[in-house]
């Protein structure tokens, strides 16, 4: 074990209605949140697989917990960890997960690898430090600390506003899920006000717009990727405005940086980067991402109807 670890009771992942990461950190702190509380909670989302994060978060605060949301870096986490906390980070998800939140419950600065809470006994993941610091940029190096209000009230922000910034991109994410699209613009409005930096506010903001089908989205997904250049979501974003709007060469582009960037991230980009080049008649290019869509999304619903497509090319 190394000195830097933190002991995390086990939890299983049995109820999905709570987020593991909420549940760990919480129970770390014993404070067991009522699974009865996050099954009402989970009645409000009926067309959302899993749990919502800030739903957990904002549950955890209603018995005792307190929270910050930062863009952080590996040497804050570090600090934070040394002060008895375990941070909850946002990561790329795999398959058809688009991100998921890890609970970070070590580091190991000989070996220099990060631990990551596995909820199985006796069990911890290891990842390289350089590769979790690759990973955890794509989504701007977010962290959010759970714990005790006292403990809270010890940790030094920088900027009160970029917290608040971050909180609000949470928000927005929830009121976007209720259906209502257009206080989550408004509330991301607001976050990019108090924090023009904020790349994860841009990069949401585009994500509405583009569901808006508004030509929006570009401005607010270059926005993002101009103040993180690795930020996958923003290119994906763009890739699948471009798309729709049958601008196939720009969609192909920024599918393409996206792939560059983290290649196993989400399966089914492969299969849009397929379309756009069956569209631009690159039948051997489409027929290598429908194979790299089934790779990477081994349960997807048309797995049959893609295997007849790769036969006819």
């Amino acid at each position: 074990m190394s000195e830097h670890e933190l002991l995390l009771p086990q939890v299983t992942e049995e109820n999905i209605c709570l987020p593991l990461a909420i549940s760990a950190v919480s129970k770390y702190w014993n404070v067991n949140l009522p699974i009865s509380e996050a099954r009402d909670i989970a009645k409000k989302y009926p067309n959302v697989r899993g749990s919502i994060l800030v739903e957990g978060l904002e549950l955890a605060e209603r018995h005792g917990l307190g929270s910050l949301i930062l863009h952080s870096n590996t040497r804050e986490l570090k600090k934070i960890i040394d002060m008895g906390i375990p941070p909850i980070v946002i990561l790329p998800g795999i398959y058809e997960t688009v991100q998921h939140a890890s609970v970070i419950s070590g580091y190991d600065e000989k070996e220099r690898t990060i631990l990551h809470y596995i909820p199985q006994h006796d069990q911890i993941g290891v990842i390289p430090e350089q590769q979790f610091e690759k990973l955890w940029e794509e989504d701007g190096n977010l962290a959010i600390i759970l714990a005790p209000t006292d403990i809270i009230s010890t940790i030094h922000l920088d900027s009160k506003s970029k917290e608040k910034s971050n909180r609000l991109c949470f928000i927005s994410e929830k009121l976007n899920l209720q259906g209502k699209q257009e206080e989550a613009i408004s509330t991301l409005k607001e976050a990019i006000t108090l924090d023009v930096t904020n790349s994860t506010a841009m990069c949401l903001l585009g994500g509405i717009y583009n569901e808006k089908n508004s030509q929006e989205c570009v401005n607010f997904y270059e926005k993002s990727i101009e103040i993180n250049k690795k930020c996958y979501l923003a290119y994906r974003g763009l890739g699948n405005y471009y798309l729709k709007t049958k601008q196939y060469d720009s969609a192909d582009l920024y599918y393409s940086k996206a792939i560059d960037i983290n290649e196993s991230r989400f399966g089914p980009i492969y299969k849009n980067r397929g379309l756009v080049n069956m569209a631009l008649n690159k039948n051997n290019q489409a027929k290598i991402d429908f194979e790299k869509y089934l790779k990477y999304t081994p349960n997807a619903k048309d797995h049959d109807a893609i295997i007849e497509a790769i036969k006819e090319m």
